[in-house]
């Protein structure tokens, strides 16, 4: 049985690509154990720093394969496997850049939000169209409600309308859209950029982003504070601020690898 989730590294960067065009990308069972397999690979290595999502055909990701949803028992395993994949990209250690050249639908938008940034062609398209199938986008909320605006998530989650790219950004969804000849540039300017952070602080910044905030403002200083010092203190934060005295890269940041 042929692959649908393919995995590649290079200079830091683990790039993870749908590869089931002919579903257009959508989550079946395979899928879904493939690129958890992949995600978990990449969290495990050290060389890589940032991970991309990527795809093939003209679909970014079509969201659950209805036609293995059609089966009870299928549908609620994809249902049940789906929040893995969802959480090991939002709580990812490592930085997350989806990288979409066409429409994503349902759980493919979930996906879209779980990374922490987000490109996409102007052309590309979005939907929850979970409504409109006697269906709750349910789970895809836990990671799409906290990047829109709380009206357009109303509007879209009830309505199943199609939106474009531009207004993806508008609402939060995504964090730029652009022309296609531009999409590898555009997201290797973010690889790029995620690659000279720390990676205990990269880490430890993603999760400071997922925390609730302390009800009392003392607290949470409070709180912030120790993490500041420790950071300033540590053998990362030492190391970043000697590279940055003496004019040099950190240890951390990849080496080309040509």
């Amino acid at each position: 049985m042929a692959d649908l989730v393919r995995y590649a590294t290079a200079n830091g960067v683990a790039t993870i690509t749908l590869d089931s065009p002919h579903n257009r990308n959508a989550l079946s069972a395979q899928l879904r154990r493939e690129l958890r397999d992949h995600l978990a690979a990449a969290a495990g290595d050290d060389t890589v720093r940032v991970i991309v999502l990527d795809h093939t055909g003209p679909v970014f990701c079509a969201g659950m394969d209805l036609k293995e949803a059609g089966n009870a028992g299928s549908a609620t395993d994809g249902v049940n496997e789906f929040p893995d994949i969802l959480a090991s990209i939002w709580t990812s250690a490592k930085p997350v850049v989806a990288k979409l050249a066409g429409p994503a639908r349902a759980g493919g938008v979930g996906l879209v939000a779980a990374a922490d940034i987000a490109v996409a062609v102007e052309d590309a398209t979005f939907a929850f169209t979970e409504v409109r199938l006697g269906l709750v986008p349910a789970v895809i909320s836990v990671t799409v409600l906290p990047r829109l605006l709380p009206r357009a998530a109303h509007e879209l989650f009830l309505t199943g309308e199609k939106f474009d790219a531009g207004r993806a950004v508008e609402i939060g969804l995504l964090n730029a859209a652009v022309p296609a000849d531009r999409l590898d540039d555009e997201v290797a300017r973010y690889t790029g950029m995620l690659a000279l952070g720390g990676p205990t602080a990269l880490a430890a910044t993603k999760e400071m982003l997922r925390r609730a905030r302390a009800a009392d403002l003392a607290d949470d200083f409070a709180d912030m504070l120790e993490l500041s010092a420790g950071f300033f203190a540590g053998a990362e934060g030492q190391e970043g601020i000697a590279a940055f005295a003496q004019k040099r890269p950190a240890s951390w940041v990849p080496v080309s690898e040509g």
